[in-house]
């Protein structure tokens, strides 16, 4: 059973998405909606699902706020020590080019290298100058999104394969937050113009969000990956924001969790499940 299912867009069929769903062999939470119209459908929008790396994404925001505040400067230097590195069996570019430490980098470099290319040490680097996990939440809290929620560094994640499933998010409050950011809420609009420039240059996920929806699509999106453990994987997201063909915008969030399928075919229910939700909205793509 994949739990409740909402759908106002009459084109998505909840048989079709059970039928995707089911091929991840795991936990499938999705939400989706045209930040225009409030059209929306939804599978287990309300479940609590790890985030992984999505989690940057809020980071991300709430750093931008305080460059917005004046506290901080995109422009000004960050020292960055070897203290700061996740574990070597972690993602991080910045760990890997100057093993190290002891380096300054822009305030921006790091933004980009947390957001793109999803980069641990780069996001702990963030959480510290946000001035931790409670005041990201703070800051969500003041966008109205509850159902986010950042509570440990990447290092902590790495070290203990129970802590991901504390920093949580549901799909239907991710949407809530890539709402926010489509709509210009919670950052200054060159603020928000960097964060979506990162999150549609990324490298990562391609055969997500992104996987069979029509050539050329902007998605600005942020992937979540963890490791998988005893044949087992707890985190395959992806969320995003889709530019229609008409020109509206549809946000959407898919987390497979605690999946027994490789991960090609993780990937590949979350492109369907995309593709399935622009059909739906858009007409078949092509």
């Amino acid at each position: 059973m994949l739990g409740p299912i909402l759908i106002t867009m009459l084109a998505v069929t909840p048989a079709g998405l059970e039928s995707i769903a089911r091929d991840a062999r795991g936990r499938v939470g999705l939400a989706a909606e045209i930040v225009e119209t409030g059209e929306r459908v939804e599978l287990r929008g309300a479940e609590r699902f790890p985030m992984q790396s999505v989690y940057k994404f809020p980071i991300a925001m709430a750093v931008l706020r305080l460059v917005d505040e004046g506290r901080l400067r995109l422009d000004a230097g960050v020292r960055i020590e070897k203290r700061d590195f996740v574990s070597p069996q972690q993602h991080s570019p910045l760990r890997d080019l100057h093993p190290a430490g002891g380096f300054d980098l822009r305030l921006d470099e790091i933004l980009r290298y947390a957001v793109s290319e999803s980069d641990g040490s780069a996001s702990d680097v963030l959480l510290r100058l946000a001035g931790g996990a409670g005041a990201v939440r703070a800051y969500l809290r003041e966008l109205g999104v509850t159902g986010v929620q950042v509570m440990d560094t990447e290092k902590a994640i790495g070290g203990a394969d129970g802590v991901q499933y504390r920093n949580w998010a549901t799909p239907r409050e991710a949407v809530r937050l890539l709402k926010a950011l489509e709509q210009g809420r919670g950052l200054s609009p060159s603020s928000r113009g960097l964060l979506l420039q990162w999150m549609t240059q990324t490298p990562t996920g391609g055969n997500r969000l992104k996987g069979r929806l029509p050539a050329g699509t902007v998605v600005a999106h942020k992937t979540g990956s963890s490791r998988t453990v005893g044949g087992v994987t707890a985190a395959t997201n992806d969320i995003g924001l889709v530019t229609l063909p008409d020109g509206r915008h549809l946000a959407i969030a898919v987390f497979v969790s605690d999946s027994a399928a490789p991960g090609d075919v993780r990937e590949s229910v979350i492109a369907r499940l995309a593709r399935a939700v622009w059909d739906g909205l858009a007409g078949p793509a092509r």
